[in-house]
């Protein structure tokens, strides 16, 4: 049932749908960094999700789309919980500490969570070796293009947010895999509004327990921080999200976990092109590497083949 989906899917949808989450998601790094300069994360993350979610469903409602029946609520509540809460609201909190370059880093591990949970779970399936290699590959350009060079002295807790966002990739990826394993019958535009009420409503409920409102000082809000507020708002999870949560049902987790490999090189350019920041060699080198990862796991074993030799050498040669 699920290939004869994927069979009836325009190619052309699911390129502009890969194309959303790879270059809108490359840019959320930069808005979340800006909007949690002044702004409490979970209630930021919060406010994102439930206006985007609340205000779509109101359209999907009045274009004639179905209210959601109680186990797709219960859906809803589970899959935006996972990713949500656990994964864009651990996110945003490590942002206020976390540098960008490392919080892509750890993000990117996200395939190595996809992978490992999907064999894990009951009935999964081990990963084939060609997507071992390209998420070895993809990796370690991640590690290529956003290392800094030098030591430097770190301080102290500095862990702490990097573990959050650990947390965050392994729940990001288990609320993927369940909303892949687990059928809704409900439209995928639906489905993405009731997860994203489901889940905004889950980071309001963390942000009060954890005392945002009467620990922000409201008065230093910037507008900058609220126009980056409502770009995530916007375009990350209206158009993003829904993207996101639509390739879910017509392409494998293992091909749309590649977006973790894509987004840093999307920040890098958005980096340069903006803020004019230096492009080395090393970064250059690091999206060839991501790129191969990419191409490895996404297209049939024999047409990687060639690439993947050619990313080896190119690994070889940086190695010496």
């Amino acid at each position: 049932m699920k290939t004869t989906q994927i069979s009836k899917t325009p190619t052309s949808l699911v390129v502009l749908a890969f194309a959303a989450i790879y270059i809108i998601w490359g840019s959320t790094y930069l808005a979340i960094r800006v909007a949690v300069e002044t702004l409490p994360p979970f209630l930021a993350g919060g406010c994102r999700f439930f206006a985007a979610g609340g205000l779509m469903f109101v359209f999907l409602r009045w274009k004639g789309f179905a209210i959601p029946t109680s186990s797709q609520w219960r859906h809803a509540a589970i899959t935006g919980t996972l990713l949500l809460v656990g994964g864009n609201g651990l996110v945003m909190w490590a942002e206020r500490t976390v540098p960008s370059g490392l919080t892509a880093l750890i993000i990117a591990l996200a395939p190595v969570w996809f992978a490992l949970l999907e064999w894990l779970r009951p009935g999964g399936a081990r990963p084939q070796l060609k997507t071992v290699a390209g998420i070895i590959i993809g990796f370690v350009g991640v590690t290529m293009l956003i290392t800094p060079r030098g030591g430097t002295t770190l301080a102290p807790g500095y862990w702490v947010g990097p573990f959050g966002l650990m947390l965050a990739g392994i729940s990001w990826a288990a609320g993927s895999l369940y909303s892949k394993h687990n059928t809704n019958d409900a439209s995928p535009w639906m489905n993405s509004a009731a997860q994203m009420i489901c889940g905004g409503a889950g980071l309001l409920v963390v942000g009060f327990l954890l005392g945002e409102p009467f620990r922000t000082e409201w008065s230093r809000v910037t507008s900058r921080s609220l126009a980056a507020l409502a770009y995530l708002t916007v375009v990350g999870s209206w158009v993003g999200f829904s993207a996101y949560v639509w390739l879910l049902s017509v392409s494998t987790p293992t091909r749309v976990s590649t977006y973790a490999y894509v987004n840093p090189v999307i920040a890098v350019f958005l980096g340069w092109a903006l803020l004019h920041e230096v492009v080395t060699v090393q970064m250059i080198w690091g999206t060839v590497v991501i790129v191969a990862g990419v191409v490895t796991i996404t297209v049939p074993g024999a047409a990687a083949e060639p690439l993947l030799r050619r990313a080896r050498r190119q690994l070889a040669r940086l190695a010496t």
